[in-house]
């Protein structure tokens, strides 16, 4: 098994024809998704790489059966874009656009949940399960089939970790990017869930940043709710007191949400906090050896 994708998840992209569209759709065929659709108004009938165009994603589902879609149209439609994929069936929706504006997204969000739908992100690298499927734009060639599952606020250190993973012979079962907006469509405590009902999952890393309350919200729920082992790492250990780090999400506010904040909650929970993202993959090679798996 795997999480929310599989072999069978069928990729509708909005936003196809652009270039980052026609470019990581043909990335996500390379791992071994089947984009089956692609979605730009005023050019239904055309193609991608072989992958039919269609004007709206109703037509799109209607012809293809597709049951996910990844977004990669530009903020300023990107509310719209959304809403239409729902409302044509869709229940999976990844959203990478970044630069949403704040109250689009919260619009989206309660949109989506209203009728039974998942965002993941804005403002994402996606979501990937090796040698299954992949909605996004995470490195292809970061990844490799295993047993460790990772949720991550920050993209670039999910590839750098997973990467470091791969490096030590182990490998994925999925990897969710949730993105780093202050509002994003799946958190850390929607995701955990998952991961625990996953019996391809044996441990997960979790890579936090400073900023918010999520991390603090992902230990209570480890802690009473979670029997698998966790490793985490937090960025921005290094930042000045109320310094703002990268995301919008990374603000801290009212002593919560700093990087000590986090490391103290996610220990207290059990689970084993990085110092540096190097340490990870060592600390999951010797959690998995203890417990007698690889």
């Amino acid at each position: 098994m795997s999480v929310l994708i599989d072999q069978d998840t069928r990729v509708v992209v909005q936003g196809i024809t652009g270039h980052q569209g026609m470019t990581h759709s043909r990335l996500m065929r390379a791992f071994g998704a089947k984009v089956v659709a692609g979605v730009t108004p005023g050019k239904g009938g055309t193609e991608v790489d072989g992958v039919p165009v269609f004007d709206s994603v109703q037509e799109a589902v209607d012809r293809t059966q597709a049951n996910a879609s990844c977004i990669f149209v530009p903020a300023p439609g990107a509310r719209d874009a959304l809403i239409e994929s729902v409302d044509a069936g869709i229940r999976l929706a990844t959203v990478v656009t970044e630069h949403i504006p704040f109250h689009d997204m919260l619009i989206m969000y309660h949109y989506a949940s209203a009728k039974g739908a998942r965002i993941i992100g804005p403002n994402c690298p996606g979501i990937a399960a090796p040698g299954k499927s992949k909605v996004g734009i995470i490195p292809n060639v970061v990844f490799r089939p295993g047993r460790v599952g990772v949720i991550s606020r920050s993209g670039t250190l999910t590839y750098e970790i997973v990467n470091g993973i791969t490096e030590h012979g182990l490998g994925q079962s999925t990897c969710i990017g949730l993105g780093g907006d202050p509002v994003v469509g799946t958190t850390f405590v929607d995701a955990l869930p998952l991961f625990e009902a996953d019996p391809d999952t044996d441990l997960l890393v979790l890579v936090g940043e400073i900023g918010g309350t999520a991390e603090e919200d992902a230990a209570e729920y480890i802690r009473h709710k979670f029997s698998k082992p966790v490793i985490a790492y937090i960025a921005g250990r290094a930042a000045p007191p109320g310094k703002r780090m990268g995301h919008a999400g990374a603000i801290i506010t009212r002593g919560k949400g700093t990087a000590d904040s986090k490391v103290a909650a996610l220990e207290a929970a059990g689970a084993r906090v990085a110092r540096f993202p190097y340490e990870v993959p060592d600390l999951v090679a010797e959690t998995l050896k203890t417990r007698g798996r690889r």
